[in-house]
């Protein structure tokens, strides 16, 4: 199995999916319990739900494997995102529920970490960043759009209801100020209340090593809820709620590269 899937596309526009992987290796599925093989925490169909990346010349980098296997979008040194609040390592050792995801004993030790960070995160970022640099050179400029979410109430690590539309730019520091603004005001116009900047989440480690505005490189994630396009209870897609998000995300991206 591969660790990624990229398409490139022809604007300055790159999209980064790292969390709707779902293959378990089978050594490393072994180690899992049976809440890990489930793999809840999947940023669920989030790949189906941009499916229309290619058709706006966007490029498209997608991981493959479970973000249970090794989480892309964390530093593999595990500073911590978010300091004082509940935490997820490299190597997740619970769900976000605070669930057990391993066998007793199993769990990834240092060494395992330090091999995985190697074997599938290490290939997946240098794609990016070569990808990221290419984009620079091609184009002089690049919008990295690193592409999420997550379940709508998740006490563990937020009070109540996400808002759907959670705009990450590391507080301003990894995308211009104009273009944050931009998209967040669109959001606001559409979703109203439904949409925050910088809220609880403030993007991750993709969004925190990459995003430089200086050097032509503006970096947002988009955590949504899941609630925006699919029936969180059942876990099945909805047509019709993924049909307005996707009618919005286009506008957001077309906002992104304009």
């Amino acid at each position: 199995m591969d660790l990624y899937r990229f398409l490139p596309g022809r604007t300055r526009l790159l999209v980064s999916i790292p969390h709707a992987g779902t293959y378990l290796p089978p050594e490393i599925a072994r180690d899992l319990n049976a809440t890990g093989r489930a793999t809840p925490d999947t940023d669920w169909y989030v790949d189906r739900l941009y499916d229309f990346l290619s058709a706006i010349g966007a490029s498209v980098l997608v991981a493959t494997h479970s973000r249970y296997v090794v989480d892309l979008n964390r530093a593999p040194d595990n500073a911590p995102l978010y300091p004082g609040l509940a935490a997820s390592p490299v190597c997740p050792a619970e769900t976000f529920s605070g669930k057990p995801l391993w066998r007793k004993g199993r769990a990834p030790d240092g060494a395992e970490s330090a091999r995985r960070v190697a074997q599938y995160w290490q290939p997946y970022h240098e794609r990016l960043r070569r990808e990221i640099d290419t984009l620079r050179d091609r184009h002089g400029s690049v919008v990295l759009w690193d592409a999420h979410s997550i379940r709508s109430r998740v006490p563990r690590l937020f009070v109540g209801a996400l808002p759907v539309f959670n705009f990450g730019t590391n507080d301003g520091r990894s995308c211009d100020s104009g273009l944050a603004g931009r998209l967040f005001g669109h959001a606001l116009q559409v979703a109203g209340s439904e949409a925050v900047l910088d809220g609880r989440f403030k993007g991750g480690h993709i969004t925190r090593a990459y995003g430089d505005p200086a050097r032509g490189v503006d970096a947002v994630q988009l955590e949504l809820a899941q609630r925006c396009y699919m029936d969180e209870a059942t876990g099945k897609w909805n047509a019709g709620k993924a049909r307005q998000t996707r009618a919005l995300l286009r506008e957001l991206l077309a906002i992104a590269i304009s």
